[in-house]
């Protein structure tokens, strides 16, 4: 059975100089359908960002329905990379990262290593989820699901450019609800 019930997380822009929590927003859709939002917040270079989605997601209504969850690239609110595994274990849920490109590993590692505190640690989250892969026109790190899986929903649920609605709503609504209004690329 192909799956159809996704939500998708961004975080909301914040300053750069932000030292609090910031705001994440997942999207629910059924197909291409939206079905709802959800809201939250994780700590800006922190190690919540598993538990915290895990927390909104359970005390959900839409809980029993869901049957992925896409984020848009490992880390939120900076630094706080999420511990896919953890997600993956607390929802029973499979988890998949895109990004519309590759990132630059060296740069984050020495970004991670160099300003953030656990920087070590979240490397490691990093590091063992396993490299990107190309996967129609993004890039992918997936548990839980099959390549073809992976790609089945890419494609299920992108109806205008290269990212997945679930993902470009996310974007969209977290921007207007800290700005004012939604502007940028997912």
């Amino acid at each position: 059975m192909p799956i159809s019930h996704v939500v998708g997380f961004d975080d909301a822009p914040f300053p750069r100089a932000w030292r609090g929590d910031v705001r994440v927003v997942g999207a629910v859709f059924a197909g291409t359908q939206r079905e709802g939002v959800l809201s939250g917040r994780v700590r800006r270079d922190g190690a919540n960002a598993a538990s915290q989605l895990a927390r909104l997601l359970g005390g959900s209504r839409f809980a029993a329905h869901l049957q992925l969850v896409m984020l848009q690239g490992i880390a939120l609110a900076g630094f706080n990379v999420v511990d896919v595994h953890a997600l993956f274990r607390l929802t029973q849920l499979p988890v998949l990262v895109v990004a519309r490109r590759a990132p630059d590993l060296e740069a984050m590692r020495a970004a991670l290593l160099s300003r953030v505190r656990g920087g070590a640690r979240q490397w490691a989250l990093i590091e063992r989820l396993g490299p990107m892969e190309p996967l129609a026109g993004v890039f992918v790190q997936r548990l839980g699901l099959s390549r073809a899986e992976a790609a089945d929903v890419l494609r299920r649920t992108t109806v205008a450019g290269r990212i997945p609605e679930p993902l470009r709503a996310a974007h969209l609504i977290a921007g207007a609800l800290t700005t004012g209004q939604s502007r940028g690329r997912t």
